[in-house]
């Protein structure tokens, strides 16, 4: 259990004088089971599609159900229960995103599988949309940028490992044993938020922004449309990762590749957490710039496994820390309003997955796989370009 020492002032404001790890440790836990459950039924198309007689295609919608409900939902519902009590709204959603995953489990209609998909992905936006900005109301203002990165950690390792063992799990049993160990893991989760988790106080009711004044705040749309690019570069290659690697002469396999990035994500996670606090701008620009580098280095390296190996390396470490880094720009730019500025992020980021699953699905009736670094080239340095324009309002030294 976290060891928490309030003083008065601290619980008025919500805040422990100590840095509540454990806790932390659980939203990281929560985060990890929201990026395995969107994920993982791409890696179990075959064994889904024949256990309920119907086809890849159509069991490929799981996925696309789970992000239309986040892309959705997010946002009205991060605004109509703004005033809540962050513990109770986060233990709500829990138990929503529980059940509807056991629907999922259980279920042999797949109508109804699109359906209970579609309920846990609003779930999962609205979970996504609160834990940054609870888990730096629970902590120390100096160590915020440390309480994102925990927090944080939960998507590179289900990344690299949640999605992959998921995968296996339902390959070498069942792939209801996949759902239904997921739906374990938020149980635990849940049970620990409830028993040692310190609560936060909701948005009073005279502080609240409407949504289309919260955008207008100062480097709201600047972040946003830096995280879209970002991860368009991101998601494009990495849908595609198996185009890339045959237009190559690499021996590297997408699962190896993949588990190399996953724990270079983890790498990346760990450098934000030492660095976010200090130099928040230049750990930023820093991040794009070797995004970038390491899409050079996909491209003009193709022919060489060590060097693909290299950039992959690189590619992790920047794309572990870019959710930290991004979460703070928001909620330090949305102040009172920082939940609602964080219900975009998830929002932003199920776009870029749908844009580039399309985008590199219609690159690649032209072209080969190799188009995919040029992608991370093109819009890495939008991304950049943004970084630098929204230095003053989005992108301040403080966070």
């Amino acid at each position: 259990m976290d060891t928490i020492t309030l003083a008065p002032s601290a619980v008025a404001a919500g805040k422990s004088q100590r840095l509540p790890v454990v806790t932390l440790f659980v939203f990281a836990l929560i985060g990890f089971v929201l990026v395995a459950m969107e994920t993982m039924p791409a890696g179990l198309l075959p064994v889904i599609a024949i256990g309920m007689g119907t086809s890849e295609g159509t069991v490929g919608l799981f996925v696309s159900a789970y992000a239309l409900g986040t892309v959705l939902v997010t946002i009205p519902a991060i605004t109509l229960t703004r005033g809540m009590r962050r513990k109770a709204l986060l233990l709500a959603a829990v138990l929503g995103l529980m059940l509807a995953n056991s629907v999922t489990t259980i279920s042999n209609d797949v109508i109804l599988s699109l359906v209970s998909r579609f309920v846990a992905g609003a779930f999962s936006g609205i979970i996504w949309g609160m834990l940054a900005a609870y888990g730096r109301k629970i902590s120390p203002p100096r160590q915020g940028g440390l309480a994102l990165a925990i927090v944080s950690t939960g998507a590179p390792v289900g990344f690299a490992l949640g999605t992959p063992l998921g995968t296996w799990l339902g390959s070498a049993f069942d792939w209801r044993w996949a759902f239904a160990g997921l739906t374990a893991v938020v149980l635990v989760a849940g049970t620990l938020v409830a028993l040692i988790a310190p609560d936060a106080q909701g948005q009073p009711g005279n502080s609240r922004l409407p949504v289309v004044r919260v955008l207008r705040i100062p480097g709201i749309a600047v972040i946003l449309a830096v995280i879209f690019t970002w991860m368009l570069a991101h998601n494009t290659t990495y849908t595609y990762i198996t185009a890339y690697l045959r237009a190559t002469s690499s021996t590297l396999t997408v699962d190896l590749q993949l588990f190399i990035f996953g724990i270079a994500s983890i790498a990346g996670i760990v450098l934000t957490g030492a660095l976010l606090d200090r130099h928040p701008r230049l750990l930023l620009h820093g991040s794009v710039i070797v995004f970038i580098s390491a899409a050079v280095m996909l491209l003009a390296g193709h022919n060489s496994t060590p060097a693909i190996v290299v950039a992959t390396v690189l590619w992790g470490i920047t794309f572990g820390g870019a959710s930290a880094q991004v979460q703070a720009a928001l909620t330090s730019a949305g102040g009172d309003n920082s939940d609602v500025a964080n219900s975009f992020l998830p929002v932003a980021f199920n776009v870029a997955i749908f844009v580039a699953g399309i985008l590199g699905a219609a690159l690649l009736t032209h072209f080969d796989g190799l188009v995919m670094p040029i992608v991370m080239i093109v819009f890495g340095l939008i991304a950049l370009l943004l970084t630098i324009y929204g230095r003053r309002t989005a992108f301040r030294i403080q966070i």
